[in-house]
Formats: structure tokens, sequence, C-alpha cells
């Protein structure tokens, strides 16, 4: 498996550092000469505007909704990611931006996940599921809400786990 991280914008140095410490190759990816031999990809947290600007601005969106037509292809969005990949249609839900309020409310909590287990994350400027698809499978709650969810090969959670360090969710995602 070789895993792109969009290094656009955002935390997507966090995403490498854990990959790394996984032992998990991979690759930034800032334009569609980065994306050769990729297996999987992470969108970042970040601004998912502008993220998404630049993604179709080089091409990475059309690639993306390419490459997710592929059942063994692994795709991953956290926090600002999660929002795009629920705006492109690779995750069946709804999802509302910066729901947990400004960065000042930001907070950290554990959430039990399904097949995972307990994972630490940041909640930052956090998007909040506020409904999904009968494909999408819900991992995990906080305060009864989801913020972990599947679809498939699609990962995605309202949260950071990047920067608690925490290596469970890359683990299971990208560790096969």
């Amino acid at each position: 498996m070789k895993v792109g991280i969009l290094a656009i914008q955002g935390g997507f140095h966090e995403h490498a550092q854990l990959l790394s410490r996984l032992g998990v190759p991979f690759k930034e990816v800032r334009s569609l000469a980065d994306v050769e031999g990729l297996t999987g990809f992470i969108i970042p947290g970040g601004e998912s505007t502008v993220m998404d600007a630049f993604m179709q601005k080089y091409g990475l969106k059309d690639w993306l909704m390419q490459r997710a037509e592929d059942p063994s292809f692994t795709i991953f969005g956290t926090c600002a990611g999660l929002i795009l990949l629920a705006r492109y249609g690779l995750l069946d839900a709804t999802v509302q931006r910066n729901a947990y309020g400004r960065q000042m409310d930001s907070f950290i909590a554990e959430v039990e996940v399904k097949g995972v287990g307990r994972v630490s994350g940041h909640f930052i400027r956090a998007p909040q599921v506020l409904a999904t698809g009968p494909k999408v499978e819900l991992l995990g709650a906080h305060d009864g809400v989801p913020v972990v969810l599947r679809q498939g090969k699609v990962w995605a959670c309202s949260f950071h786990p990047e920067l608690a360090g925490d290596l469970a969710l890359h683990a299971a995602i990208f560790s096969c």
C-alpha cells in the first residue's frame, strides 16, 4: 500500500508522521504528478473551502472521484476531509461545518470505535454529521453524535486523531 496525503493545506504533516511511525509508505500530494501508484489517500483537516478549490484547480478532485470507483482504493478524511468526502458524494452523509463551535470551543475526547478500540482526538471547529445514508456504517459516536463513519473503503471522522498522535485509526485503515 502507498498512501497519498493531500498536502495543499491543513494538517498533512501530522498524518505523515503517523504513517511513518506505522511503517506505511506515503507520499505528499500537491498535484496530479504526485498520484502515480497510490493505493490510498488521506484528506486532512484544514479549511475545506480552500482544499476544495485547490483540488478542483489541480484536477485532484476528478482523479479522486475516478480512483474511488476502485473498491480496493482506501480513502480517509478527517474533519475538513469528512466535509469534502460528503460534498463529493463519496460518503453518503449530511454534514454541518464548524458545528462544535469556534476555535476556542475545541476539546479533546476519547471515542470508542467499533473494531478499533478507544481513539483519542482533537475536535477543532469540527463538523457534525446530521444524517447518513443506508450504506454508511457508524463506527463511533461522541455524546450520541456520529463522529467516525465508514462507507466501503471510505473512512471519515469529524476529529483529528493525528493531532493526539493516536495510531489506532490509521493502523486499522492502512496497515493491511
